[in-house]
């Protein structure tokens, strides 16, 4: 007999099964692909010695959440490897800035704006754990203590518009390009979030690749449902819930588009106006590239990094985003590019590499963007085309057959608009739960969001403990039983 099922096995979908499991409930998982991990899927595309990552490939928060800091990665083995510098960002004339994980590095590096940089960040980072848990709270959750709160909305108010504190291009390039990671119109509210958590965990928890590819994450989450009773079905296409027949406890990591066609008719009509209303962002185009050598950055420095910036200055980068939210092409997209193998030598063989790259596109954009990516990293980084091997692309419009969730190519799984933020994906009062009984929703389309983090699953799992079994208190995710929580 089955406690719980659920559907899709993203990272949301496995943090909650992890938490069921862990509660003790019995659990099964149903996935439409043939392997486990949503946007943490890892596979060899062009050779057998080197795999690339199908979505993400860096992952800030599952070294920063509170789930993952609980379920403990390190301790099973996932070693989350840290380059010493998490992002540059080249500039035009071949200048380029970055931020090292010391922040007295990055503000030696940024000159005349460095004070103001360690001004920015230093409060956010001495007190990271919070700020973190602040983000990544569900819609209602109530702040632990005030300063907080205070701290990261005085930072925002001041970034949330086309007016930067900073006075040098560096600077100013250096921030926009993190603010970007919110693929959508820059500057807002929602962008000076995002940009600030992503900043400031640079220099705290780090922006870290997990060693051999984004699947360890997965296959650690998976090994400890299974040693906890529970069940996996892969080439499972769940279409709809009565497909999963008399199971009391359903949770669906599936956007509002994909619960309207599993439940159909079921949900009352204001209900489905509510989720039809729901709004998807711009896209994300991704190309993969076997590589005969590191990229040949113009810049060495850029070559240090983690993760690259390509969108060159802060009003380059406003106009890009700001065009693109609006569903125009644009010559010069905002484009994401790493390296594995600069953090994760493992990740290459001899004469072969991988290299991972997304553009933000218009929503549902249908172009191939191999071309497009390799040009643009050609522009800063000459002969890059002369060590391609083999290349693939993937355009906005195919990522949806890739992930339902990603309608579009919104690997956001939502606009993150103000509105959204509040109401994800509906106003109500417990956001995870639908007019289903039983029936809780647990993507990323739920609070806080995108990224790998496991809260919009966790913090799932848990309203459904509450409201079905009487648990009030978190079960225990660490890797010992009875070891103490984060």
């Amino acid at each position: 007999m089955t406690d719980a099922a659920v559907v899709g096995t993203g990272p949301n979908g496995l943090a909650a099964a992890v938490t069921l499991a862990r509660a003790g409930l019995r659990v099964s998982l149903h996935e439409k692909a043939d392997t486990v991990g949503g946007g943490l899927r890892t596979t060899a595309l062009f050779d057998s010695e080197i795999r690339h990552d199908m979505c993400s490939a860096v992952h800030p928060m599952a070294a920063a959440s509170a789930f993952f800091r609980r379920f403990d990665l390190p301790a099973r083995g996932v070693q989350l490897l840290q380059p010493e510098v998490p992002y540059a960002h080249p500039l035009p004339g071949g200048r380029a800035t970055a931020a090292w994980r010391s922040i007295a590095h990055t503000a030696e590096h940024l000159g005349v704006d460095g004070p103001r940089w360690e001004r920015l960040m230093q409060p956010l980072v001495s007190r990271s754990t919070a700020v973190v848990d602040l983000v990544l709270a569900s819609q209602r959750a109530l702040p632990r203590e005030p300063v907080t709160p205070l701290v990261l909305a005085s930072r925002v108010l001041a970034h949330a518009t086309r007016r930067s504190p900073f006075t040098t291009p560096e600077a100013r390039a250096l921030l926009a390009g993190v603010a970007a990671h919110a693929v959508g119109k820059l500057p807002s509210l929602a962008s000076a979030v995002v940009a600030l958590l992503l900043a400031h965990t640079a220099h705290s928890t780090g922006w870290p690749l997990p060693e051999g590819g984004s699947d360890r994450i997965a296959e650690a989450m998976v090994a400890d449902i299974t040693s906890h009773g529970g069940t996996v079905h892969t080439g499972h296409h769940v279409r709809d819930l009565a497909e999963l027949g008399t199971v009391p406890l359903v949770l669906l990591d599936v956007g509002p588009k994909e619960f309207l066609a599993l439940a159909g008719e079921r949900l009352p009509a204001r209900y489905r106006r509510a989720l039809g209303r729901y709004r998807y962002g711009p896209g994300a185009a991704k190309a993969d590239f076997l590589v005969s050598s590191p990229i040949p950055w113009a810049n060495p420095l850029v070559g240090q990094a983690g993760t690259v910036h390509l969108g060159g200055t802060r009003a380059d980068i406003i106009r890009q985003e700001t065009a693109t939210a609006a569903g125009e092409r644009v010559p010069d997209p905002f484009m994401l590019v790493v390296d594995p193998a600069v953090t994760d030598p493992s990740r290459a063989a001899a004469g072969k590499r991988p290299v991972w790259a997304y553009a933000h596109v218009p929503h549902g954009d249908t172009r191939d963007p191999v071309r497009l990516i390799r040009e643009r990293i050609e522009a800063y980084a000459p002969g890059f085309t002369d060590t391609v091997i083999a290349a693939q692309g993937r355009s906005a419009a195919r990522f949806e057959e890739y992930n339902p969730n990603y309608v579009g190519g919104d690997i956001a799984a939502g606009a993150l608009s103000l509105r959204q933020s509040l109401a994800r994906p509906t106003f109500r009062w417990d956001s995870y739960s639908t007019p289903l009984p039983g029936v809780y929703l647990c993507s990323a389309a739920t609070p806080p969001g995108p990224s790998v983090h496991g809260m919009c699953g966790h913090l799932a799992a848990l309203s459904a403990l509450r409201r079905h079994h009487g648990i009030r208190t978190a079960p225990d995710l660490s890797p010992q039983p009875g070891r103490a929580q984060g």
